[in-house]
C-alpha cells in the first residue's frame, strides 16, 4: 500500500491519501474513511493494525472518491520530519572506493563500524520540486539516491531478529550534498543540511509489499543519463543491523527516517568529477517504490 501527502490547489492544506492499487494516477483521500491524522508522522504513530487493514482493502476498490495526481500539488510524504534524518555514509563498497579516490583524507580508511550522521530537514522537497543550486556557497553539488526506512513504532533495545517488526515502510531519498562544505568542515552535517537538500518521496510503501530483507534495484539519472545502478542487497550494514545497533543506545521514535546510504555513481566519483548545475534534472528510482524527480535551480 502506498501513502501520499498532497495539497489541494484550492485550499493549499496538506492532506493524506492512499494510492489506488490498479492505477498509479489516482489517489484515495483518507478523509473519506473517517481517519483524522494531522500529518504522516501522526498517522504512522497512531494508526492501528485494523485501520491499516481497512485501507489496504480499500486501495483495491473502484467505487471510492478519488483525486487525480495531476490535479493536486505533490508533497513529500513526510514534509516536516520531527527529528533530523539518520543517515549512513559509505554503506556500499563501490561507493567507498569512489569516495576515497575523490578525497582520501575525508572518505578513506578502514571502517569496521557504520558511519552515522544526521541531516537537518526544515522542509522535505516533493517529487517535481526544486533543489536550490546555492551557488553562493556550493561549487560541487552532488546527488545520492538512497533507500529510506520509516520506523513505525518506538524502538528500544531491538534485536536483529525483531528489527523489521519496527519498520512501517520505505521511501526514496536524494541525499543532496555540497561536497566542498562536507569536506571543508571534516564532518557532514552542514554540507548535507542546506534548505532544499532533502527530496523525499514520492510516497511511502508499506513493508508488507516487500520481501525481507528488501532486494531492490536502485538507480539515479541526471538529464536522462544513468549514473547509479545497484541493488540494496549490496548494503555493507543492512537494515536489521542498523535498527538493532542504534536502538541499543537510544529510542528510535515512530516516524524516524533512516537513509541507508548510496551506491557508486555519484558526481564526485567521476574523473573529473561531474557535479550538478542549474538546469539539470535528477531522477532517483527504487524498484517497487517509484521515481523521485527534481530540478536544479
Amino acid at each position: 500500500m502506498k501513502f501520499y501527502t498532497y495539497k489541494t490547489k484550492d485550499t493549499g492544506k496538506e492532506e493524506l491519501a492512499i494510492g489506488y492499487a490498479y492505477n498509479e494516477e489516482l489517489l484515495y483521500p483518507l478523509s473519506q474513511f473517517d481517519m483524522d491524522f494531522s500529518d504522516m508522522t501522526d498517522l504512522i504513530t497512531r494508526i492501528t493494525p485494523a485501520e491499516l487493514q481497512i485501507l489496504n482493502l480499500a486501495s483495491r476498490k473502484e467505487e471510492l472518491r478519488f483525486l487525480k495526481k495531476d490535479g493536486v500539488i505533490a508533497c513529500a510524504p513526510i514534509t516536516h520530519p520531527r527529528q533530523d534524518i539518520i543517515c549512513l555514509g559509505i554503506n556500499y563498497l563501490a561507493h567507498a572506493e569512489e569516495s576515497a579516490r575523490y578525497k582520501k583524507e575525508a572518505f578513506g580508511g578502514e571502517r569496521p563500524y557504520p558511519i552515522y550522521f544526521s541531516k537537518r530537514v526544515n522542509e522535505a522537497v516533493a517529487h517535481g520540486g526544486i533543489i536550490p543550486a546555492c551557488q553562493q556557497l556550493v561549487d560541487s553539488l552532488d546527488y545520492e539516491v538512497e533507500l529510506a526506512v520509516i520506523i513505525g513504532k518506538d524502538a528500544k533495545n531491538v534485536s536483529r531478529e525483531q528489527a523489521y517488526d519496527y519498520v512501517f515502510g520505505y521511501t526514496i531519498m536524494n541525499d543532496v550534498s555540497a561536497r566542498n562544505l562536507q569536506t571543508r568542515h571534516k564532518q557532514w552535517y552542514f554540507g548535507k543540511s542546506l534548505d532544499g537538500f532533502t527530496p523525499l518521496g514520492p510516497c511511502i510503501v508499506t513493508i508488507d509489499e516487500f520481501q525481507t530483507p528488501p532486494e531492490l534495484a536502485i538507480k539515479s539519472y541526471v538529464n536522462g543519463q544513468l549514473r547509479q545502478d545497484s541493488n540494496t542487497n549490496l548494503l555493507i550494514f543492512d537494515i536489521a543491523h542498523v535498527i538493532s545497533e542504534l536502538s541499543q543506545g537510544m529510542t528510535l521514535k515512530a516516524g524516524t527516517i533512516i537513509a541507508m546510504g548510496t551506491p557508486a555513481g555519484v558526481g564526485m566519483g567521476f574523473e573529473p568529477p561531474n557535479f550538478l548545475k542549474p538546469g539539470d534534472t535528477v531522477t532517483c528510482e527504487i524498484e517497487q517504490i517509484g521515481q523521485l524527480t527534481n530540478h536544479i535551480q
